[in-house]
């Protein structure tokens, strides 16, 4: 990876900030209950606040965070592809969100946008980008897929043509869990190691990134969180919240980041829902809405083209 030259973190830490108010107030309008703000601070250097609604009228969890820290030596995770930086000093920041809403028919949903850089002693300071937003639904709607992935593609038009269906392919690869040979849910976005084109470009597409989360989850929300369900639906989105857990815990490079950097467990871990469950050997019925998921969405597939 080349180096570059000195970028303003702080343009990227402002940014952050604000869209973490952004997010919780949107949220906020349509909920009962309000954000519990957590400010904390990390011995090794930074530090953040966890914002967490739990038991709302929508929302059983809703979880925003920011983190901007330091460390001496950077983690693993993050530089294991990259021996020249393994062991430098590293300053991370970025804002991760997680909604696990309380109607089975609306989506639970993910967004991380995160900027980092490494300082070793004897080289220049390297940076770069990495993020997205990414669907989890348990009953899938068409047109409520179509507007997701229609959100990320406008999210990347102006960097180019070839930007949607490079990310959305790899967010298809990175939300994969080969135990279960199945996505996480139907995707969207994942990039990571962004700096190509400088600062000034790269930093544009994260915002473009952050900018379209709410406008591609709320009107999603909108229609499904007062939709009718009964105990089935229930407990079939308890069984599938399992598989959010398994993934976060065995491959999500955010959570090992911030496990090995020493973050602060309970915001690495708030991203998990509040109710689980597992059963030995479950297989949905045949012909049932149950079955629609693992039979048409948990593969990746080209949604605006074929739906």
């Amino acid at each position: 990876m080349p180096t570059l030259k000195p970028v303003d973190a702080s343009a990227v830490k402002g940014y952050l900030n604000e869209l973490q108010d952004r997010i919780t107030q949107a949220v906020e309008k349509t909920e009962s209950v309000k954000f519990r703000r957590d400010a904390w601070q990390r011995a090794e250097g930074g530090g953040g606040e966890s914002r967490v609604l739990s038991d709302g009228g929508v929302f059983e969890r809703a979880g925003v965070s920011v983190s901007h820290v330091f460390g001496d030596k950077m983690p693993p995770s993050a530089s294991a592809s990259r021996p020249e930086i393994a062991g430098a000093p590293f300053e991370a920041m970025g804002l991760s969100l997680v909604f696990h809403p309380r109607n089975p028919h609306a989506p639970t949903t993910h967004c991380n946008v995160r900027f980092l850089v490494a300082r070793p002693v004897d080289g220049a300071e390297v940076w770069w980008f990495g993020g997205g937003f990414d669907l989890t639904p348990y009953y899938p709607y068409d047109e409520d897929v179509l507007h997701w992935h229609r959100t990320a593609r406008e999210a990347c038009a102006p960097f180019g043509a070839q930007r949607y269906e490079r990310y959305k392919s790899w967010c298809d690869r990175y939300f994969f869990m080969p135990h279960r040979n199945e996505t996480r849910g139907v995707g969207g976005l994942f990039f990571d190691d962004l700096n190509e084109g400088g600062f000034e470009q790269s930093f544009a597409f994260l915002r473009s990134v952050g900018d379209h989360f709410l406008p591609a989850f709320m009107p999603i929300l909108e229609r499904r969180k007062q939709h009718p369900y009964g105990e089935r639906e229930r407990q079939f989105q308890l069984y599938r919240r399992g598989r959010y857990v398994e993934f976060n815990l065995v491959y999500d490079r955010g959570t090992l980041f911030g496990l090995q950097s020493r973050g602060r467990t309970e915001s690495i871990l708030m991203s998990l829902p509040p109710l689980v469950r597992w059963e030995y050997d479950w297989h949905p019925a045949a012909g049932s809405p149950e079955a629609r998921l693992y039979e048409e969405f948990l593969r990746p597939r080209d949604y605006l083209a074929e739906l």
